[in-house]
């Protein structure tokens, strides 16, 4: 096998931002010019070597956002496979809070996403539901999710639950 036909899985990091306005939502924006293109995502990105899960969530967001999180913890997992784009990632999903109340991200990477906004759990769910339906283009579906994104919302998983349903 050549260096070009093997493939290794990557780590990416998926950050959940409360909103400290409205703290049942996150911060998610549509992705451009990468694959999951037009779909609605969280900051982060890759996990670097020696880098940890927490240092990788806070870096991410600064760089992509310009917000600085605290309180950084684990929040799931998900083996997201996506054979259609040749890519296989196990994403590590962490959640953390703005350190300034006050502060509201700003879209640092324009050649990447398209802008920031917050998103209640219903809401996710609600894109979820139509970026599975069948024939999706027809349905005139308003977001799709993000595939480790969509896989998080499907698994629904405590932690996070909690962290979306409490007040900081």
């Amino acid at each position: 096998m050549t260096t070009a036909q093997h493939k290794h899985v990557r780590v990416g990091i998926g950050v959940l931002i409360r909103d400290p306005r409205n703290p049942t939502k996150v911060f998610a924006g549509l992705r451009r010019n990468s694959h999951g293109d037009g779909t609605l995502a969280l900051p982060g990105g890759h996990l670097e070597m020696y880098e940890t899960w927490e240092g990788c969530a806070i870096r991410e967001t600064l760089e992509e956002t310009g917000l600085r999180i605290a309180n950084v913890q684990f929040g799931h997992v998900t083996n997201d496979m996506m054979k259609d784009n040749g890519k296989h990632y196990i994403t590590i999903f962490m959640m953390g809070e703005c350190v300034c109340p006050d502060t509201r991200p700003r879209n640092l990477e324009p050649h990447k996403c398209d802008g920031w906004d917050s998103y209640g759990w219903e809401e996710l769910c609600q894109f979820a539901n139509e970026s599975c339906a069948k024939h999706n283009e027809e349905s005139g579906a308003e977001k799709k999710l993000f595939g480790p994104l969509l896989k998080l919302v499907e698994e629904a998983p405590l932690p996070v639950l909690d962290f979306l349903n409490k007040s900081p």
